[in-house]
């Protein structure tokens, strides 16, 4: 069994588990609509399932960058799943496909939220 994702104009709509026959089979509409897509995959990299670490195994390659989510967008031409735009500012970085803002998350173990008018991060108030 593996995950599919129902992809129409280039955003996910649906995700299931099938067998690749059923997909096939046309039993959930046209073939061409599902592609297949990895529980195990983050951020261009492929994790075990069992121990959550990356795998970096030639047999468990990352498969299209990001497991699809619902409304996630499809890119044809990079074979990739990746999430909707979080704020305008932010933009898509390949090879992971992944969103970053224009100025790099503090790590100092305080709490932000991401303040798009300012394009910084603030502090959340602890109290």
């Amino acid at each position: 069994m593996s995950h599919f994702a129902k992809v129409i104009n280039g955003i996910v709509t649906e995700v299931i588990v099938a067998d690749q026959d059923f997909i096939n089979s046309g039993a959930v509409g046209l073939a061409s609509e599902w592609i297949q897509t990895s529980y195990n995959t983050r951020g261009g990299k492929h994790y075990d399932p069992t121990t959550g670490k990356e795998n970096t195994s030639a047999q468990n390659p990352a498969l299209r960058a990001n497991y699809a989510g619902i409304g996630y967008i499809y890119d044809a031409k990079n074979d990739v799943f990746y999430a909707p735009q979080p704020y305008p500012s932010w933009t898509i970085s390949a090879p992971n496909w992944t969103w970053m803002p224009p100025v790099p998350f503090a790590t100092d173990g305080k709490t932000y939220l991401w303040n798009e008018t300012a394009k910084s991060w603030d502090v959340v108030n602890a109290n």
